[in-house]
């Protein structure tokens, strides 16, 4: 989903505040954005592949032109492409990412992600190559993993070794599916933020599918999660202050103004800035920065640069799962609209979390990554309180499809999630079976079984 346009002028504390509250809409106007990344790797072999050759990363977005994408570039470097309100960008390890429009309809976003998936797929067959959706990397060193050309990837490269120890493996070695959702007003925005952080861990268990790593089990069922545990504790986690009296766009504007900066574009080009003060950019007080101070390009900017569970900008979104096979791509953006756009499933689902301890939501999220459905929290398995989630989305979803008219049920997109939820058993579980079953210890049959 695009942010609304923003000017170039130096700012003040209250255009932060005014920039988030843009993004407030009427129910009429609700849309949702949905994302998702996958690995690239070349048939057969089942090799990594770097940005340039003649069957590149590179060539795969060239060739994506003649379904009238259009380049985006850095100086001469194509780095991603666009379509309307929809674009697809590069990951720092070449993962590719398409960042839908904002639709109505889980049929909208299931028909965009298929349109996306058949064309990209059309022009992978042609360069022998092909995609593969899990969180991590199955079999691949980090060493292993070509960089790709974008001058904000260089910056954080740099950076992440400073700050975690696993920062790197978080940018180059893992994929997730996302949505984006509207709110309706600061209020709104904080029920909605709290529900989704306190319940984002769920979430995480339910679409685990990462459980390998170069090759074999990692004693995670998320090893994406897990990684996002040591990346930068900086920006990323829980945010406790959320649940804290007083949050509001204000708490979360002092919050992104105590993250450390990555960058600044100027002149089309990355000014590094990594751990600097952006209190400091918008006061005109940065020496790598003389004369300049931040405006609300810059900010919108930086607002990108922090990653905890949740994150808003003038929307929220939903940032705690493992990416998957096709299916599973629909059902994330169907379980978070569920929930968000229907008054009683947001309360439903509020009443299933507002009693926890603040103190365990860091716990869930790092038990569900080891334990999946098995984590507690509550006196709760998360297999039951995923149900129970799961159910209250369909129910919002059923409520949907009622105020129009019936016309558009989207509760079909929950089946898989209600199949996990009734089993207990994660994706991650699965491909443990099928790595200690029939595929007898070989981690390489899930380019094969697996793949898009």
């Amino acid at each position: 989903m695009a942010d609304v346009a923003v000017d170039d002028r130096p700012l003040t504390f209250e255009d932060l505040l005014a920039w988030f509250d843009k993004g407030s809409k009427p129910e009429s106007e609700w849309r949702v954005g949905a994302e998702h990344e996958k690995f690239v790797f070349r048939l057969g072999t089942h090799e990594t592949v770097p940005y340039d050759g003649p069957a590149g990363i590179k060539a795969l977005l060239e060739g994506m032109k003649r379904f009238g994408w259009q380049g985006v570039y850095e100086g001469e470097t194509i780095i991603g492409l666009e379509r309307g309100k929809a674009n697809v960008s590069l990951e720092p390890g070449g993962q590719f990412e398409l960042s839908g429009a904002p639709l109505e309809t889980m049929h909208d976003i299931c028909a965009e992600t298929g349109d996306h998936l058949n064309e990209v797929k059309a022009v992978a067959d042609e360069l022998g190559l092909g995609f593969l959706g899990l969180g991590f990397t199955p079999n691949w060193r980090r060493d292993q993993i070509p960089v790709m050309p974008k001058g904000r990837y260089k910056i954080m490269r740099e950076y992440m070794p400073k700050v975690g120890s696993l920062g790197l493996d978080m940018m180059f070695r893992t994929c997730t599916v996302q949505a984006n959702l509207d709110f309706g007003s600061e209020a709104d925005m904080i029920a909605k933020f709290r529900v989704a952080l306190a319940l984002q861990p769920i979430g995480t268990a339910l679409f685990a599918n990462s459980p390998f790593v170069e090759g074999k089990p990692s004693g995670f069922l998320t090893k994406r999660a897990n990684i996002w545990t040591d990346t930068d504790a900086d920006r990323t986690g829980m945010l406790d202050f959320v649940f804290k009296d007083g949050f509001g766009f204000e708490t979360y504007a002092n919050y992104l103004l105590d993250v450390p900066m990555y960058f600044a574009k100027r002149n089309d080009q990355y000014v590094d800035l990594s751990g600097k003060s952006f209190r400091k950019f918008m006061a005109g007080e940065l020496p790598e920065m003389p004369g300049d101070r931040a405006t609300i390009k810059d900010f919108a900017d930086h607002s990108t640069t922090a990653f905890p569970e949740v994150r808003l900008k003038q929307y929220l979104e939903m940032r705690g799962s493992d990416s998957g096979p096709w299916g599973r791509l629909c059902a994330l953006p169907a379980l978070w609209t569920g929930i968000y756009y229907d008054s009683q499933a947001l309360a439903a689902a509020w009443d299933l979390c507002k009693d926890w301890p603040l103190e365990d939501h860091e716990r869930l999220r790092a038990d569900v990554s080891r334990l999946g459905m098995k984590a507690t929290i509550g006196g709760r398995t998360v297999k039951d309180i995923a149900t129970d989630m799961v159910a209250i989305a369909k129910s919002g979803l059923k409520n949907r499809n009622r105020l129009n008219g019936g016309l558009i049920d989207e509760t079909g997109y929950l089946a898989e999630l209600e199949e996990i939820c009734d089993s207990g058993m994660t994706p991650a579980d699965r491909l443990l079976e099928l790595y200690n079953g029939p595929w007898k210890g070989d981690v390489s049959k899930v380019f094969e079984t697996h793949a898009y």
